[in-house]
């Protein structure tokens, strides 16, 4: 199915396709510090909106706090389904909250609440129908005077209307509509990168490379039209400086990375949001500065988030030589780290092998991981891939190795490095065995002798097989019993076929 025929984007709420994982509540204590002012902060419009109620259903501790920030921004939106969506979420944390932990958290009187914004609610729907009208009357104006371009910025103004008050899926049908209308490929540009906006908003992973790959397209053929127009003006002006100037220009590199940073952003949250960690570390390592992803940084992501999704991911995945190379010495990437100073630590530790450190860090930020709404299905599965890499990287240079000594290394007691070692050694990750009554780990030992004395039997064998084929050749040259092949042919090709198989 053609993509631009979608007629709905389905609501992700923080979900992909990919398991999920979520804990029922996170906590916020000493152990697990979270501040709420300064996260949300970073981000402003129907983002801050939706991770705000994540945390509500996720944090009941710091609910009403939630709560309270949520109002204020929703009070700002346009759309006041989000009211009635937060009530319900409060409503269910609150109820959840009370039956299965006994944890009282101090529920706003809903109703009085609702009384309250009725009049906030009639005027904001009001002005919604109003320019809804306006726009729809504009757009059949359009069409009857036939002005694609007018067309197609009514289409995109109704896509943008119709995505700040909640209806996403009319909202794609006016993006996609208006590529009818686009006359260059800076139009078509605009289009996909609106839509990859929106996938991003709703959590389509499935659907963001598709665009991503669009967008791209239309970048190489805009960069090479303007390019053209440049050397065009230069030329026309017979000015050598101006010409040397305009050629200087003519890769479009300035366009190029306004543009491919938020590709590259795009690209590696779709891997991720799809649970393919490795694609999604590869690629959030190339994403540029934060200054080429514009409007995106605090409307769709914080530079936080992006050293931590990459970090974990190459933790995840990556050799610690490849982290050494492309994550330490990255200057782009360690901008972003210094975003989140613990990321380093979280880095340092694990490239000095200091895994108790290492498990310490992901146990503290495990709340700021957990309420993340693209990272949260998958943090168990990541922390647990840099648990089993820490564990197999901690015995490589062992023959062998008591488990008291990893549990002291590790953090763990000892029956649990047991259970995650026996785990690793199943799944073929760790080539040994436990000696569970004297609680030792040991690798197999590999008999040297014994696989050179196999190659030398194979390389035999070879031997006497090629030597029996030559044989047979020698013999059917003085027997005569050679069929010439027609002039012209491949001279041993006949002969080949007549003894290659002969033994």
């Amino acid at each position: 199915m053609d993509v631009d025929t979608i007629e709905e984007i389905q609501p992700q709420d923080g979900t992909s396709s990919s398991k999920v994982h979520r804990p029922m509540f996170l906590p916020v204590d000493e152990a697990h510090p979270f501040d709420l002012d300064s996260y949300i902060a970073n981000y402003s419009g129907r983002t801050a909106i939706d991770r705000l109620v994540f945390i509500i259903v996720l944090c009941p501790s710091i609910a009403p706090e939630a709560f309270s920030l949520c109002v204020k921004r929703i009070h700002r939106s346009r759309d006041p389904s989000l009211y009635q969506h937060l009530l319900q979420a409060y409503e269910q944390t609150a109820n959840a909250a009370a039956s299965d932990g006994g944890l009282d958290i101090s529920l706003p009187n809903t109703m009085d609440l609702a009384e309250l914004d009725t009049k906030w609610v009639d005027d904001v729907t009001a002005e919604n129908q109003a320019d809804r009208v306006k726009l729809e009357v504009e757009l059949k104006t359009y069409s009857n005077n036939m002005i694609k371009e007018s067309i197609r910025m009514a289409h995109r103004d109704l896509g943008n209307f119709y995505r700040s008050i909640g209806d996403f899926g009319t909202a794609l049908k006016h993006y996609t509509k208006s590529r009818e209308f686009c006359t260059t490929s800076h139009h078509v540009l605009d289009m996909c990168m609106s839509i990859l906006e929106l996938l991003i908003e709703q959590r389509n992973y499935a659907h963001i490379t598709t665009y991503v790959f669009k967008a791209d397209a239309a970048l190489d053929a805009a960069t090479a039209a303007s390019a053209s127009a440049t050397a065009a003006t230069a030329n026309s002006s017979g000015n050598p400086a101006a010409i040397a100037q305009a050629m200087k220009k003519t890769g479009g590199k300035n366009e190029r990375d306004a543009v491919q940073a938020k590709l590259d952003f795009a690209t590696a949250l779709s891997h991720l949001g799809q649970g393919s960690y490795e694609k999604a570390a590869n690629a959030f390592l190339k994403v540029g500065p934060a200054k080429d992803l514009g409007h995106w940084i605090g409307q769709l992501i914080a530079p936080g988030d992006i050293a931590i999704y990459g970090t974990l991911c190459a933790l995840a995945t990556f050799p610690r030589s490849t982290i050494k190379a492309r994550v330490l010495e990255n200057v782009t990437f360690s901008a972003y780290i210094e975003q989140e100073p613990y990321i380093r630590e979280l880095i340092e530790a694990y490239m000095n092998s200091n895994f108790k450190t290492v498990l310490e860090l992901l146990n503290r930020y495990s709340t700021r991981h957990g309420i993340d709404i693209h990272l949260s299905p998958h943090i168990n599965d990541l922390a647990t891939a840099i648990r089993n890499r820490a564990l197999v990287l901690y015995f490589q240079p062992f023959a062998t190795i008591k488990l008291e000594r990893m549990s002291a290394a590790f953090g763990w007691t000892v029956e649990e490095v047991e259970q995650h070692v026996v785990n690793l050694i199943q799944a073929g990750d760790i080539q040994g065995r436990v000696d569970s009554q004297n609680k030792i780990l040991k690798a197999k030992k590999t008999d040297y002798r014994d696989e050179l004395f196999a190659r030398a039997i194979k390389a035999g064998t070879d031997m006497q097989a090629a030597n029996r084929k030559l044989l047979l050749r020698m013999r059917l040259q003085q027997a005569d019993l050679i069929v010439k092949p027609p002039k012209g042919a491949n001279q041993s090709g006949v002969l080949t076929d007549f003894y290659a198989g002969g033994e």
